[in-house]
């Protein structure tokens, strides 16, 4: 790379996903460069997030007074709901040698739970779509659904059925039946159907997956498809007091989130899917604004 092709950054924007380090060259709001590694960093900044962090950036026109806005780091302190899904200040990493502000998450003291970047994509959307009112669902490992009403996340609830199915996937007896690429959509809805009318039947339902494999040889796709299924209808049996009624926006990844989709229109319910990187990096330029007009 030439030096002319190095981008000189106003700021950085760093996403701490599930799954992997997103950061963005920012020139104002428009994002001149980006890279990512497939390293998870959600825990505290400490070294080796800085470390990887600095990998990162290291080909970009980047100095220490360079503002680094981070989500999805754990914060000093979480806010409680109901608030707005940013603040109006950051935390600084003391003796980084970096200027990293991190983006606080939202907690819930009852019933207990916590969000720790999602608020940043609830933050984008909601910039991008001002007067916006309704639940937002953000599927993924953990997956969020989240009440908001007059720009404040108001209450927020987390199903772990993201993690449920890797862990039944690859560590269960469910293992050798679901083994494929492959999904039967038909399977995938007649589970959504089947556990909506009898979520207490979630563990029998599991373990016929393998015993249709067994007895049947239930195809792997059809499998697959239907342990989806019975996980994602047992959130919404769950979930139902958040999108019965409600306009309802999915953010996430696009595979997943049309998951979600299909599985609310077996219910009728119609919901508007939104692009997570660009939620993620509008929440993240809400946050630098913020930055930028503090006192």
């Amino acid at each position: 790379m030439s030096r002319t092709d190095i981008p000189k950054a106003d700021w950085i924007a760093v996403d701490c996903g599930a799954d992997a380090l997103h950061v963005w060259a920012m020139q104002g709001t428009a994002a001149v460069a980006q890279a990512h590694s497939d390293t998870v960093c959600r825990a505290s900044p400490n070294g080796r997030f800085i470390a990887e962090l600095s990998a990162l950036i290291g080909a970009w026109e980047v100095d220490s007074h360079t503002p680094i806005i981070a989500c999805g780091l754990t914060a000093p302190a979480c806010r409680p709901v109901p608030c707005t899904p940013l603040d109006t200040r950051l935390h600084s990493v003391p003796d980084a040698p970096l200027s990293i502000q991190v983006i606080a998450g939202l907690k819930q003291p009852s019933p207990a739970d916590v969000m720790c970047g999602e608020e940043t994509r609830i933050a984008g959307f909601l910039a991008l779509n001002p007067g916006w009112d309704g639940v937002i669902c953000l599927p993924g490992p953990h997956s969020k659904w989240a009440q908001v009403s007059a720009g404040e996340v108001v209450s927020f609830q987390t199903y772990i059925s993201g993690e449920l199915f890797a862990l039944l996937a690859g560590h269960s007896v469910l293992r050798p039946s679901v083994q494929t690429d492959g999904f039967d959509t038909n399977a995938f809805a007649d589970a959504i159907s089947d556990i909506l009318s009898r979520p207490e039947r979630l563990a029998a339902q599991l373990f016929a997956i393998h015993a249709a494999n067994l007895l049947n040889g239930a195809a792997p796709q059809t499998a697959r498809a239907r342990l989806s299924g019975l996980l994602i209808g047992a959130e919404l049996a769950a979930a139902r007091p958040y999108w019965l009624g409600q306009n309802i926006a999915l953010i996430g990844d696009a595979a997943q989130a049309a998951l979600y989709a299909r599985a609310l229109e077996t219910q009728g319910v119609p919901a508007t899917l939104a692009d997570a990187p660009r939620m993620t990096l509008a929440g993240l330029t809400a946050a630098y604004r913020l930055l930028k007009a503090a006192p």
